[in-house]
């Protein structure tokens, strides 16, 4: 039996690796390897450093490191696959790099900058259960970080890893459910604010509500809405599709996808009749007015708009519409840091209580000028 003493230490490891390295390299090993070291340059390198990890190694694909904290690596490496989400907005479904991450904790060998052991062995493993964008971790790893951070698990059982002798109950990261609104990354924070936007200015217009805007204490997805603010008929709206004025042709992607996504925001919400994208799709880019769409659709609002994406910043420019008198009820541009999430998603929501709200009380003093004169004609 050996004496010689051997250094170990209890830690978090975290492996990556890119999911399809090999095809991606066989398609453009230039271009992917200059995409993954743009990647790690802005975003992945990074985290790492905020959140006090270590690069052990990395391979052509792939990377392991090591936090003193559960906790921060979990953290570390959801804040990289929702930037990663973000950066690969644009780009083609063929060319993205998407990393898999597993992620343990456990009693590890030290060896001058290297680790080894079944800890190690394990996040490895783990790693390679993860989907392309995804995480993977054990259930220690869940344990830890449960109820601090806002994320939710999924447990998908004992699981039996190669080489490893014991089977590991392990957890996904659900990185699509959270104590905020389900929507990842910061496009989806966009959707999300845009299309409530849209339900609270339309559901006041419906409904005739004073500019106290009390409805607000009552907007709820489903049945309580509907209860609340349907009147007759409900409201039909067509979100027609986003244009792409941006130089790259692939922005195209964008300017679809955040139009298809507003479509499913504002679809979760019974108080409206939403036009799917097939039924908008034929709009796209045509020259038909708003009360031509309005007819040809059925609808009595329809939404339009811009996307320009210029490096790492993007501006979004988008207007309500009614279709039957062809007036703007609602604009607004916004323009901001791609990488400053919150800000953005900040500067959407004063819009919500500022601009639509001085548009709606204008709007309700002219319809009931309208109203009072048709009154006395009447008398």
């Amino acid at each position: 039996m050996s004496t010689e003493h051997v250094e170990r230490r209890l830690t978090a490891i975290l492996a990556a690796d890119i999911s399809g390295y090999s095809r991606l390299m066989g398609n453009d090993e230039e271009g992917t390897l200059a995409q993954l070291k743009a990647h790690r340059r802005a975003l992945v390198d990074r985290k790492i450093n905020e959140h006090r990890g270590r690069i052990v190694k990395t391979t052509g694909d792939g990377m392991l490191v090591e936090f003193a904290s559960v906790v921060e690596a979990v953290r570390c490496a959801v804040e990289i696959q929702r930037g990663m989400a973000e950066r690969n907005v644009a780009v083609p479904a063929g060319q993205r790099i998407e990393f898999r991450v597993g992620i343990n904790v456990g009693d590890i060998i030290i060896e001058g900058d290297d680790i080894f052991g079944d800890g190690v062995n394990v996040a490895a493993r783990l790693e390679g259960l993860a989907e392309p964008g995804g995480i993977c971790v054990s259930g220690r790893v869940q344990e830890d970080a449960q109820g601090k951070l806002d994320i939710a698990f999924e447990d998908i059982g004992e699981q039996k890893l190669k080489n490893i002798a014991r089977p590991v109950r392990t957890f996904r990261v659900r990185l699509d459910a959270t104590a905020a609104p389900a929507l990842a990354g910061w496009r989806r924070g966009l959707f999300a604010a845009l299309a409530l936007m849209i339900l609270l200015i339309v559901g006041a217009l419906w409904t005739g509500l004073g500019p106290e805007w009390k409805f607000l204490s009552i907007l709820r997805s489903g049945d309580q809405f509907t209860k609340s603010a349907e009147v007759g008929t409900k409201p039909a709206i067509a979100i027609l599709p986003f244009l792409n004025n941006s130089d790259e042709s692939a922005r195209e992607h964008f300017a679809d996808g955040l139009t298809q996504d507003i479509i499913n925001a504002l679809g979760r919400f019974s108080a409206l009749t939403v036009m799917s994208w097939n039924a908008v799709l034929p709009y796209k880019g045509t020259p038909a007015s708003p009360e031509e769409i309005g007819r040809g659709l059925a609808v009595s609002y329809l939404v339009e708009g811009s996307v320009r994406q210029t490096g790492d910043r993007v501006r979004v420019i988008a207007q309500l519409v009614d279709t039957r008198q062809g007036r703007v009820l609602w604009s607004a541009r916004f323009d901001e840091a791609l990488a400053d999430v919150f800000a953005l998603q900040d500067n959407i929501v004063t819009h919500i209580v500022r601009s639509p709200r001085d548009s709606l009380d204008a709007d309700r003093t002219k319809s009931g000028v309208r109203k009072a004169n048709r009154k006395s004609r009447s008398l």
